[in-house]
């Protein structure tokens, strides 16, 4: 898969999650931050990264920064997805179903920003499993990852769309 050259998109980003994590340390304790963050261009593009800093502003950024190195294109079909498809990573798990002209986003937190900023219009999703943010968004990835339209089908098989659909 060739990368996407973040630079010549129009990209909008959201902040999905902000952590405080702390380590103890011999004078105390040291306070950092971490930042989960979606990136997209609402045409089929998107991508997601993690920044952690001393500060929630740079956490952000460096999450941003991250999220344009990771981006991916992913097959649509009008305003939904091409097929039913579960994506799975570590414990988290998401059912994602394409829905008709008018249903909307039906989607949870950490879903929905990766959904709206791939530029999905119309979907229903069910978070199954694991709630951790983080591996929602990774099991939300790999399931618009592993989308195919029937172009691509055909194409992997030597056939034409409409010889699949016979």
């Amino acid at each position: 898969m060739a990368l996407i050259d973040a630079s010549k998109l129009e990209l909008s980003e959201k902040v999905v999650a902000i952590n405080r994590v702390s380590k103890t340390v011999q004078g105390g304790r040291v306070m950092k931050f971490s930042a989960l963050v979606v990136v997209g261009d609402g045409n089929g593009i998107v991508g997601f990264g993690m920044g952690k800093s001393n500060e929630v502003p740079d956490a952000i950024r460096k999450g941003i920064e991250d999220a344009k190195k990771n981006l991916v294109k992913i097959s649509l079909r009008g305003t939904t997805i091409p097929h039913e498809v579960v994506g799975k990573f570590g414990a988290g798990a998401v059912l994602m179903k394409p829905a008709p002209e008018g249903t909307g986003v039906i989607a949870g937190g950490p879903v929905r920003a990766v959904i709206e900023m791939a530029g999905i219009k119309n979907i229903r999703t069910k978070s199954l499993r694991s709630n951790n943010p983080c591996n929602v968004v990774r099991a939300t990835m790999v399931g618009l990852t592993s989308l195919r339209d029937a172009e691509q089908v055909a194409a992997l098989r030597g056939k034409t769309v409409k010889e699949i659909f016979n």
